[in-house]
């Protein structure tokens, strides 16, 4: 048995949580949300508001919902004098973080980590709310060799284990996760246009999806996302200015490395224009509604792109 406190009850967390409880682990749980605690408790963790000082026995996870959450609660406010959770973990801890989040960062994080000695692997999560309430997320590990072997055995309580894939150093694993976003939310703004165009010329969109699935330029967007789209489902479990966030994290890095980004650039623009015209919602495909508002036309059956079937955030 390992004690487990995880920091936020999210739409990730708090499954991981569950499976880890199944796995006959003790997990307490840390959110400031005061009602998350009757899911907490119903999953068989323990529940608490605030995180306390952790001996070296024990592994922290945080799951957050980006880098500005992460770099608080880790190093504590920008400029402030109070000191973040990384004092609250004895030297010769461990700490595993789940959250999407800037590449950059991981190098502050790691830093500060070994400066503390607390054993620290970044990896980030492939999947999303179902593929944790199955227990089969990917991740993408970032760490050191002995360390993700030694914690391996915890992560495979709540992933897949074939698809637990370690990607380098430090950093490797959030840079891996949004990678894979971009090229994801690239592919979702391509099929949209091209769909969008197939329809204004007199092409049935469903026709069309179904050939684009079994042809060429199938992906797993089409095969398994583009049926939302077509029955008006945005996705409404990432929050739009989360992506935005992804998409200009990576262009920060690409101008920073000199590599060529124009194609992504166009990727990022589109998504920006969706959150200044929606706001700050959820729906990963809210940047396919602003083409379909952009195109006074929509592809799916319910919804139209200015009102979509998303939350606030």
């Amino acid at each position: 048995m390992v004690a487990v406190t995880l920091v936020g009850a999210g739409r990730i967390g708090l499954p991981v949580a569950g499976h880890l409880v199944a796995a006959g682990h003790r997990v307490e749980v840390v959110d400031l949300r005061e009602d998350r605690q009757v899911d907490v408790e119903a999953a068989g963790a323990h529940w608490s508001s605030s995180l306390t000082r952790l001996p070296a026995d024990h592994v922290l996870v945080t799951v957050l919902p980006g880098s500005p959450e992460l770099r608080e609660l880790m190093l504590g406010p920008s400029g402030g004098s109070a000191p973040g959770a990384l004092a609250q973990l004895a030297p010769g801890g461990s700490w595993i973080d789940l959250t999407s989040t800037a590449p950059g960062l991981a190098q502050d994080l790691a830093a500060a980590a070994n400066e503390r000695g607390v054993r620290y692997l970044d990896a980030a999560v492939g999947g999303g709310p179902q593929d944790a309430r199955r227990g089969d997320l990917a991740l993408y590990v970032g760490g050191e060799d002995s360390d993700v072997e030694r914690l391996r055995p915890l992560l495979e309580t709540f992933a897949d284990p074939t698809r637990i894939r370690h990607m380098g150093d430090h950093g490797a694993g959030y840079l891996t996760k949004l990678l894979i976003n971009q090229l994801w939310f690239g592919q979702a703004v391509a099929v949209g246009e091209a769909l969008l165009l197939g329809a204004q010329a007199g092409l049935a969109t469903d026709r069309l999806a179904d050939v684009l699935d079994t042809s060429p330029a199938g992906s797993d967007f089409v095969h398994t996302h583009l049926s939302s789209l077509l029955a008006g489902d945005y996705l409404p479990t990432f929050g739009l200015a989360r992506v935005v966030e992804e998409l200009d994290s990576l262009a920060r890095l690409a101008e920073s490395a000199g590599t060529p980004w124009s194609v992504s650039e166009r990727v990022a623009q589109v998504h920006r224009r969706a959150l200044a015209h929606y706001g700050d919602v959820d729906g990963e495909l809210l940047g396919v509604a602003w083409l379909e508002h952009l195109a006074g036309r929509r592809l799916g059956r319910s919804v139209g792109p200015d009102q979509p079937a998303v939350s606030s955030a």
